[in-house]
């Protein structure tokens, strides 16, 4: 990302050197800020992982001949399910007559975990309709992974539900590095079959 300076103000901010100027993209640095166009510096400092919140405005500075693209403060999304309401703060429904539900945080994890665990198990599905159809056994390597996957499945969504805030929501998911250089996260991994 460039950003064009005039007058100590940036007017215009781009990823593109030939936004500012067709010949540009050939100039050398010093060439670029005799034209008042600097490569943008990012502060990431109040980026967070946009699967657990929304991250704040960026916003451009300029100062000693540095452009830094800074965020405002990110905000955990909502965790929990938002039943919807208009303006008058009736419940809204849908055409149904149903409540809208906006999902949280929790939901959203939940419903990722539950299609993964799907997925998973998609690959031997084909073991349980022969058994339906024919009789034909089940190997039990395969029941035993069948169970395990949907035992790992609802583990993980019960510590879903019971995290009391986003950053406990995010930290199930995050890996560290423990003295053994094996990374692993709180929630583990799922079974192999």
């Amino acid at each position: 990302m460039y950003a064009k300076v005039e007058n100590n103000v940036i007017v215009k901010a781009n990823s593109s050197l030939a936004s500012f100027n067709k010949a540009a993209p050939s100039w050398s640095a010093e060439q670029l800020a005799a034209n008042g166009i600097y490569e943008v510096v990012y502060d990431n400092t109040n980026l967070k992982d946009s699967r657990f919140y929304i991250n704040g405005a960026e916003s451009f500075t300029f100062a000693n001949d540095t452009v830094t693209a800074s965020y405002t403060a990110a905000v955990g999304k909502a965790l929990d399910d938002v039943n919807e309401v208009d303006e008058e703060g009736n419940a809204l429904l849908d055409d149904d007559s149903v409540q809208v539900v906006t999902p949280g945080l929790k939901t959203n994890e939940k419903n990722k975990i539950k299609a993964q665990a799907a997925g998973l198990l998609q690959s031997t599905d084909w073991y349980v309709v022969r058994n339906a159809e024919s009789s034909t056994a089940i190997p039990a390597n395969v029941s035993t992974f069948r169970t395990a996957v949907r035992t790992k499945s609802n583990e993980i969504e019960a510590s879903i539900d019971g995290a009391a805030s986003v950053e406990a929501v995010e930290a199930l998911f995050t890996y560290t590095t423990g003295a053994d250089d094996v990374a692993s996260r709180p929630l583990g991994e799922w079974p192999k079959l």
